[in-house]
């Protein structure tokens, strides 16, 4: 009788152990995280007052020269069909202060190698697109594919690359060293002074610009709460309400689409 009892005590004493081992070892360890969720979002940035501005051509003959044809302003362009505003930069940042332009948020592993290079162009006496971002570790690759020299000015206030380059035609230059900033740098050209532009530097690549109907996007974003942070260069921050919150808080959902609805910009207060 001994015997028989004696072999199930051993055995629930060594099943005791082990459960104690694997619970000492998890708690000194740490428990293994959760997986990442990641989900994506989508907006429109829209015109809210009742007159649609025009977007009108240059005031430089020699840009229609140059161009062979009307060369437009393009520092607001609405949409009169949907009132969709164009060339508002949109990224994430930190949902407690947006001036921590530091801030990296977990990088989905798709967007971990960037191409290397962002490109603007001036076929037609203007830069193309007129609005860029940019990843801290990719480079800007500016192509001169017009048939006279650009003197490309960037002056990075706050840390980041000083350039003035004369590029004659098809030929390129490349551009790197910049630093994640909370306001874009401007650009533009010393020789032709309606050439403008802008670009954003960042600490990760989850920014875009919007498109002709002031629609934006971010794919692979990851869950939780982050400002959405919008700009457009003759507004400024669109849904700033202080220092710290220059965007509006956003809780983005893992596995689906987080739809921030439309965003309403005017140049004027009511």
């Amino acid at each position: 009788m001994r015997s028989r009892t004696f072999i199930p005590l051993v055995v629930a004493i060594l099943l005791l152990t082990v459960s104690l081992y694997h619970l000492v070892t998890v708690s000194s360890h740490g428990a293994a995280p959760p997986p990442r969720e990641w989900g994506s979002v989508k907006g429109q940035v829209v015109w809210t007052e009742k007159v649609i501005p025009k977007n009108p051509p240059v005031a430089a003959p020699l840009a229609a020269a140059l161009a062979g044809g009307p060369v437009l302003a393009n520092k607001l362009v609405v949409n009169p069909k949907n009132r969709g505003v164009r060339w508002v930069l949109v990224w994430l940042a930190d949902p407690k202060d947006a001036r921590n332009s530091k801030f990296v948020p977990p990088i989905h592993p798709s967007l971990a190698k960037p191409p290397p290079n962002v490109v603007i162009d001036s076929p037609r006496a203007e830069f193309r697109p007129r609005v860029v971002g940019l990843w801290g570790k990719q480079n800007l690759l500016y192509e001169n594919n017009g048939p006279v020299a650009h003197n490309l000015v960037m002056t990075s206030i706050g840390g980041g690359p000083r350039v003035r380059a004369l590029v004659p035609p098809n030929l390129d230059v490349t551009i790197n060293g910049f630093v994640p900033k909370l306001v874009p740098t401007p650009f533009s050209c010393g020789v032709h002074p309606w050439m403008k532009g802008y670009l954003g530097s960042f600490a990760h690549p989850y920014f875009a610009v919007t498109d002709a109907d002031g629609k934006f996007g971010l794919e692979n974003a990851p869950a939780g709460k982050f400002q959405l942070v919008l700009w457009h260069e003759g507004v400024g921050f669109l849904t700033m309400t202080s220092r710290e919150l220059r965007g509006k808080v956003i809780e983005i959902k893992g596995g689906g689409v987080t739809d921030v609805g439309k965003v309403g910009m005017k140049l004027v207060e009511d």
